[in-house]
């Protein structure tokens, strides 16, 4: 992520927040009715679970200037989350239905811009808990890992580029 990107998403969640409950409704609502699989992993309350994501989600992007910072939180709830259920395919149904989330919120503000600034945000934290999660499906069927650290430090978080 660009600085410009993390002041995006830092300026667009200041928005958000104040209608932090409607947002996470909206995302749940969202995420349910495109991926109605997705319910079965959710067993508590979802507005309790709501105020979470939005816990979560105010965390993660105000630690966007540091990132570094907030990937040991990432990969532990990466590895919680599998515990639940979560499969790697679900990182994309929540990123849709995030995004979905946002151009609702923000409406004409969520412009191009905004939205991959948003995209790159969601992009660097679901790599960071993919790996983590899944690492053996990081690796190519015939068990080598050809491009090991690619797109990573030396501690394996993403790197941004």
């Amino acid at each position: 992520m660009t600085p410009q990107q993390v002041n995006q998403v830092q300026e667009s969640f200041i928005k958000v927040a104040p209608i932090a409950n409607r947002a996470a409704a909206l995302f749940y609502g969202r995420l349910f009715e495109t991926a109605p699989e997705t319910r079965a992993l959710f067993r508590g309350d979802i507005d309790t679970q709501g105020q979470k994501l939005m816990s979560a989600l105010a965390t993660v992007v105000n630690s966007l200037g540091d990132f570094e910072a907030i990937v040991p939180v990432a990969r532990h709830l990466a590895k919680r989350h599998v515990a639940y259920g979560v499969a790697r395919e679900h990182y994309s149904l929540v990123r849709s239905a995030l995004l979905w989330t946002l151009e609702q919120g923000l409406a004409d503000e969520f412009s191009p811009a905004l939205r991959a600034a948003w995209e790159a945000a969601y992009s660097a934290l679901s790599e960071v808990m993919i790996a983590s999660a899944y690492p053996a499906s990081q690796q190519p069927r015939d068990g080598t890992d050809h491009d090991a650290g690619a797109n990573q430090d030396a501690n394996g978080a993403a790197k941004y580029v």
